[in-house]
């Protein structure tokens, strides 16, 4: 081998290497801005949920013989929030009498003293008292065993138990301060028992604390998956469908076959909906294979008396869950590989989309970070979260159903943009186009926007509604209604059209409708929530805190208001902004699509703006009644007039309605039959007054 023609090679190709600006980008000042973002980012996101945790009481239940001394003590310490716990359950008094309940036995020296709830080992008191932490009514609970009161005053041994739950931080969290507190309390104790003797310090214990663990092996286990699993199989899955997405575009612009593709009669549609399943296919392949792996390994490591016990109903909805994750960032790849020239470019773009993504998978691993009404709506983040909430047994059906859904809008609007771009020539053949025109998102003076630039603006209202509210969490209903309509969704409306250049009257369907067009709006205003909130309820009925929620807002805190103050915050504000979002901008934008699918699209989106399972269907149904009122009408004002009826009159009704009275409303959520049909009655009058119209005004 010659020496020096290999030198001369080396020094050819890495000069070459570095002359390429996007090589020196991802080899020195990629890892240069990624990481100390990726990191600070994520220890800054640690440290603010450590504060909040630390910031937070710990709710804890005192059961059995409690001390009076000993609990007030307790409810002095500002970490600690005691709540009152009910009679004991009828089973655990029985057995407390018998003598089949005693405490648990001191545990052999060397042992911890922490206990695991065994299956075995399971009493009348865990099975009471593990309701209670896993519904999080409380965070630990304290049991007492019979004379404790006693033991103390004879200046005997003591006993008592702390339940928590070790997946749980808060829970962990709670045991730690009990600890602390008990532990100096057990010492004051010893020390007054030492000096009333004359004794030694130390000579005694006096109460001997048995921790125990409630969360079962399966909860266990999948706290210890839950913080690996979601993010591996979700990076994993991507990887799969990484190169498939470059080789499908980018590569193919290199072997000269896009232009062969381009000659063919087909549509840039049916071009990209091939690409993209074939890529999916690909990453779904890859995500069966990652899962099968993992669930295969981990079964092997947790076999008979093994740490990890995950069944299989777990790993299947795992990869249930990453179908949507899996096909919006495989849309992504797809749309963005496709701006590149050859194979190493479409590497160069997409690479930092895959260092991207694993930002928001790693949310699993932030302590305290739990799936919820704010992080379900979060891109990849809530997957993540949602298949942690799998694992531990705790993934609420409201909230699985709010993650899949956002996560098919963003799947959806992924689509789009791929769709977008594979409709520019331009850029398949290698040209380069602004992003603006690709989203037709750029000016249209005197036109309406179209349907994909109003569908990704909502898609942003969301984001930044959901993650705006966090700001107003502790604010009063009076406060963060106007915030929440004026600033959310009326200013971004108004800016956008006003930024956009776009027709004021035909954006917003801003027109005045005739004499009997108002009536149709009182009408439907009138009795719409009847036949919605009186059928559709039945069908999938409220919990009782979603009914006391919505119970404080109609009420506004229960603050004493007059009834105008009711109707302005409740009523007027909501109907205005909101339909002018809904029945004004968004029906607008996808008119063009023909009645019913627009219909179904606004109203489909107005039901999820309400973030909750159990408002779905009503919301859904009224977003049809108003979006057939207005399209009939070609007048958002009758739908601001049927919208403020509709919430002024439940509002007014509740206002009105003996403090008495309303609360034994409160435990039923279904209207009577008569009101119902009544309510039907003018309804149906309402929509034939709208069918003997010739429909909306054209435009002009």
């Amino acid at each position: 081998m010659r020496r020096h023609i290999v030198w001369t090679i080396f020094r050819k190709e890495l000069r070459e290497a570095l002359r390429d600006r996007r090589t020196l980008f991802l080899m020195i000042g990629l890892p240069l801005l990624l990481y100390p973002l990726m990191i600070l980012g994520f220890s800054k996101l640690v440290d603010v949920q450590t504060e909040a945790g630390k910031a937070r009481a710990s709710k804890v239940q005192l059961w059995g013989d409690v001390p009076d001394a000993l609990a007030g003590r307790l409810a002095q310490d500002h970490r600690l929030e005691i709540t009152a716990a009910g009679p004991l359950p009828e089973l655990v008094r029985r057995e407390l009498a018998s003598g089949r309940l005693v405490p648990p036995p001191k545990p052999p020296p060397g042992e911890q003293s922490e206990r695991d709830v065994k299956a075995e080992a399971e009493t009348s008191l865990v099975a009471a008292i593990r309701p209670v932490i896993l519904d999080r009514s409380a965070d630990a609970v304290v049991f007492f065993w019979p004379g404790f009161s006693a033991s103390l005053e004879q200046q005997r041994l003591g006993h008592l138990s702390i339940f928590y739950d070790s997946v749980r931080d808060e829970s962990r969290l709670a045991r730690q301060r009990l600890g602390e507190e008990l532990t100096r309390f057990r010492e004051e104790v010893v020390a007054g028992r030492v000096k009333t003797r004359g004794l030694e310090e130390g000579f005694a214990a006096a109460i001997e604390i048995h921790p125990q663990n409630v969360a079962s092996s399966a909860r266990r286990s999948g706290q210890i998956l839950g913080m690996v699993l979601p993010f591996l199989l979700i990076v994993m899955s991507a990887t799969g469908g990484f190169y498939a997405a470059i080789d499908l575009t980018a590569g193919e612009k290199e072997r000269g076959t896009m232009q062969t593709l381009l000659c063919a009669p087909l549509r840039p549609a049916e071009i990209v909906v091939g690409k993209l399943l074939a890529a999916w296919t690909i990453g779904m392949i890859a995500s069966l294979a990652n899962v099968a792996s993992m669930g295969a390994t981990f079964a092997r490591l947790g076999g008979p008396g093994g740490q990890i016990q995950v069944g299989l109903p777990v790993y299947s909805l795992a990869f249930a869950m990453l179908v949507p994750v899996s096909l919006m960032v495989t849309a992504v790849f797809i749309a963005v590989a496709v701006f590149a020239r050859d194979f190493k470019d479409g590497q160069n773009y997409l690479t930092p989309l895959l260092f991207a993504l694993m930002f928001p998978c790693a949310a699993v691993m932030v302590p305290g970070l739990e799936l919820s009404v704010w992080t379900a709506f979060a891109p990849v983040a809530g997957i993540a979260l949602l298949m942690k909430a799998l694992f531990v047994g705790e993934a609420r059906p409201d909230l699985v159903l709010a993650v899949l859904v956002s996560s098919l809008v963003w799947a959806t609007l992924a689509v789009m943009f791929a769709a977008r771009v594979f409709e520019r020539e331009n850029i398949l053949l290698g040209g380069r186009e602004p992003l603006r025109g690709i989203l037709h998102f750029e000016r249209r003076p005197g036109l309406t926007p179209s349907a994909g630039a109003a569908l990704l603006f909502y898609a942003v209202l969301q984001v930044l509604l959901f993650y705006g509210t966090l700001f107003l969490k502790n604010a009063g209903t009076v406060v963060a209604v106007p915030v929440v309509e004026y600033g959310f969704l009326l200013v971004p409306v108004v800016a956008l059209v006003a930024a956009m250049r776009y027709c004021w009257r035909e954006s917003l369907n801003l027109r005045l409708p005739e004499w009997n067009a108002w009536l149709a709006a009182v009408l439907l205003g009138l009795s719409a929530w009847t036949v919605g909130g009186g059928l559709l309820v039945r069908l999938l009925p409220p919990p009782e805190s979603l009914i006391r929620a919505l119970e404080k807002i109609l009420l506004l805190d229960d603050k004493s208001m007059p009834l105008w103050v009711l109707w302005l915050i409740i009523a007027v504000t909501p109907a205005v902004c909101e339909e002018l979002l809904f029945r004004g901008l968004l029906l607008s934008a996808l008119r063009p699509l023909g009645m019913w699918p627009a219909l179904l699209v606004t109203s489909l989106l107005f039901g999820l703006a309400h973030a909750s399972v159990y408002r779905l269907l009503p919301t859904f149904f009224l977003g049809l009644v108003f979006g057939y009122l207005v399209w009939r009408t070609g007048s958002v004002f009758t739908g601001i007039i049927a919208h403020a009826l509709n919430n002024g009159l439940m509002a007014t009704l509740v206002h009105l309605r003996p403090a008495g009275e309303y609360r034994d409303l409160g435990r039923s959520v279904f209207l009577p039959w008569d009101i119902i049909l009544a309510g039907s009655v003018v309804m149906l009058a309402g929509l034939l007054l709208l069918r003997r119209r010739a429909g909306a005004p054209g435009r002009h």
